[in-house]
């Protein structure tokens, strides 16, 4: 199959802050393009494929497809709107050749839309704007504009930037249009707006707008076949069968099947090997090709060791593009193996070898990933861009049956000018229900917290911080109880500034278990007097295990397996009429949050424990006074 020469290409990532509709949108755009026969299933958040990503509505990867409209191939890049993978989206604004910016209609601009904006206009690009989600009751469209053009001049967007095409849509039904009035009609009841496959739009309104607009806005890729071949590398992928992938876009020249390339990070470290296989994007498959033209976004196989950042090109004439930065790690934790009485019951994959082969598997795609070998050889030190980043990877590996513990998440330090200690300082923005204003306030200044800005409006508390990452490390647990769960919160990396001192940790200590064996009502309804019991009746329980949270500050060891003592008196009621509240059951990202740095979340495919990193009292009162 050969590559047709004469197609127009236009590649266009989709940005914006998490929850806005990005997926969404990427729906419409496939199902609105005939990419989907008529009778076939099609589920929703099409490009959102990995089971963590559908569970939590977020996307985590980025992916590419494309789609036709009329003569123009269009391929299309959702990116992720969570800040702890903003490495994929500074790469990815490299392939593209504009942005549809993405900003919901009543939340206006958030953190992530700011940062995601930032790197497109930093690349030259010039945005596309569509205020979705107009059908919503609390919209104010007009704001919002108004707000993004402030958004554009704070980022210094140069005037070809500033004069952006604006768009409004209900990306959710497969509707954009030029003017909000003519979506006004809809209203979509609570728990109606889901549709899964929506070919034609509603009432006869579609996404031709964006279409059009794309189209009538970016001119397509100049033609740059006869100039000597320039692919960078701005993705990684990985098949078990063919190995290790290099995506990117072809900026000049063409690229053949079996063809020998030259692989270089600088014009001084060139190295020569061959391509195997040569896929593009039709529609949702990577289809393969014998070649493929410049302007088009390209998977290429046969290269082994191919790296973010490197340019493919030819030897006798290379043309060497400036490396990809890659922004550096801001946290880390060690993964160990499971010690645990109770290790090995429930996983497949248990070693230290187990785990290493994981881990630089990982490596292979994970590029804003870093794993170190420490003094021990049963532990490894993982640093990545925050707490969702290293969290999505433990999930992932419990889910593939690996059994794994690990220490509480340590911020990464760094020797500024005049041996400065510098940390990583975060942009929070929090939106709370007057009421509760008080509390978030005063936990934030206690983690060293710097308000920006406060204001207060309808009812709610619109605040933005500057916190040093360390400070929000277990904080969002407390969030959700402090706010009743009606708070929402959202942060992103902003800096490394000068280390801000002493933070405290949890004012709390922790119910540890004495001995072995399995918890009884009777144990546990003593011990919930004056505990939070984050295990419940029949659990099985191994010494050093932490069974709940003390109501004071030190450290309690009980015993939840004491049963209740046989007499000869008849009793009123017996074990089983115990009533207990309800126990705390920990998420893993709840787990790595509550963390002191003594213990350790024992991670297996079938439950989350916390522990004590010394199992025995007389070991961890050996370590205390070591301390």
């Amino acid at each position: 199959m050969k590559y047709m020469s004469k197609e127009k290409i236009v590649n266009i990532a989709v940005i914006a802050h998490v929850d806005a509709g990005k997926s969404t949108l990427v729906d419409a755009f496939l199902n609105q393009s005939g990419v989907f026969r008529e009778n076939e299933e099609v589920a929703e958040f099409i490009m959102d494929s990995d089971d963590i990503e559908r569970e939590r509505g977020i996307t985590i990867y980025s992916k590419n497809c494309s789609v036709m409209y009329k003569d123009t191939k269009i391929n299309i890049v959702d990116t992720p709107g969570h800040a702890d993978f903003s490495s994929e989206v500074e790469r990815i604004m490299k392939t593209v050749d504009t942005v549809i910016l993405l900003v919901d209609s009543s939340e206006g601009p958030m953190p992530q839309t700011r940062f995601v904006l930032k790197k497109s206009l930093e690349q030259g690009l010039n945005p596309i704007l569509l205020i979705n989600k107009v059908d919503k009751k609390d919209r104010r469209i007009d704001e919002v504009v108004d707000e993004v053009y402030e958004l554009f001049m704070d980022l210094e967007a140069n005037d070809d930037q500033l004069d952006f095409p604006i768009l409004y849509g209900i990306a959710r039904q497969g509707i954009v249009v030029y003017d909000p009035k003519d979506a006004e009609d809809i209203h979509i009841e609570s728990g109606d707006g889901k549709i899964a496959k929506n070919v034609e739009g509603n009432q006869k309104r579609n996404i031709l707008p964006l279409f059009e607009t794309i189209i009538k806005h970016t001119d397509p890729y100049p033609n740059k076949e006869d100039m000597p071949l320039q692919l960078q590398i701005s993705a990684l992928g990985y098949d078990d069968y063919i190995g290790r992938l290099g995506i990117g876009r072809i900026t000049q020249g063409t690229i053949r099947e079996g063809q020998t390339v030259g692989v270089a990070r600088s014009d001084d470290d060139i190295r020569q090997d061959k391509i195997n296989q040569i896929f593009v994007y039709k529609g949702l498959k990577k289809t393969p090709v014998k070649e493929a033209k410049c302007g088009d976004i390209v998977v290429v196989s046969g290269i082994s060791d191919i790296s973010i950042g490197e340019t493919v090109t030819v030897m006798d004439d290379p043309q060497v593009m400036e490396m990809i930065n890659i922004e550096e790690p801001t946290l880390s934790m060690n993964f160990m193996v499971n010690s645990s009485p109770f290790a090995g019951r429930a996983g497949k994959y248990v070693t230290t070898r187990n785990i290493k082969e994981r881990l630089e598997k990982e490596l292979e795609v994970n590029v804003g990933l870093k794993v170190e070998e420490t003094q021990s050889t049963d532990s490894f030190k993982v640093s990545g861009r925050g707490e969702l980043h290293l969290s999505i990877l433990l999930e992932n590996m419990r889910r593939e049956g690996y059994e794994l513990a690990v220490s509480k998440p340590e911020v990464i330090m760094k020797n500024g000018e005049n041996g400065r200690l510098l940390e990583p300082v975060e942009e929070v923005v929090i939106s709370v229900p007057d009421e509760y204003s008080g509390s978030v306030i005063s936990k934030l200044n206690l983690r060293k917290g710097l308000m920006n800005y406060m204001n207060s409006e309808n009812g709610f508390t619109k605040l933005e911080y500057l916190v040093p990452t360390r400070g929000l490390l277990g904080y969002r647990s407390e969030f959700i109880n402090d706010t009743r769960g009606e708070g929402s919160m959202v942060r992103r990396f902003d800096s490394f500034e000068e280390y801000k001192g002493e933070i405290p940790q949890r004012n709390n200590g922790v119910a540890i278990a004495q001995e072995q064996g399995v918890a009884t009502p009777y144990a546990l309804s003593n011990i919930s007097e004056r505990v939070k019991l984050f295990i419940e009746p029949g659990t099985e329980v191994y010494e050093g295990m932490v069974i709940g949270m003390n109501s004071r500050a030190d450290d309690m060891v009980v015993n939840p397996t004491k049963a209740k003592k046989a007499t000869n008196m008849r009793a009123a009621g017996n074990d089983d009429a115990v009533k207990l509240p309800p126990s705390k059951r920990f998420t893993l990202e709840e787990a790595l949050e509550f963390i002191n740095d003594d213990e350790l979340v024992e991670i297996v495919p079938d439950d989350i424990r916390i522990r004590k990193k010394y199992l025995k009292e007389l070991d961890r009162r050996r370590n205390r006074n070591n301390g």
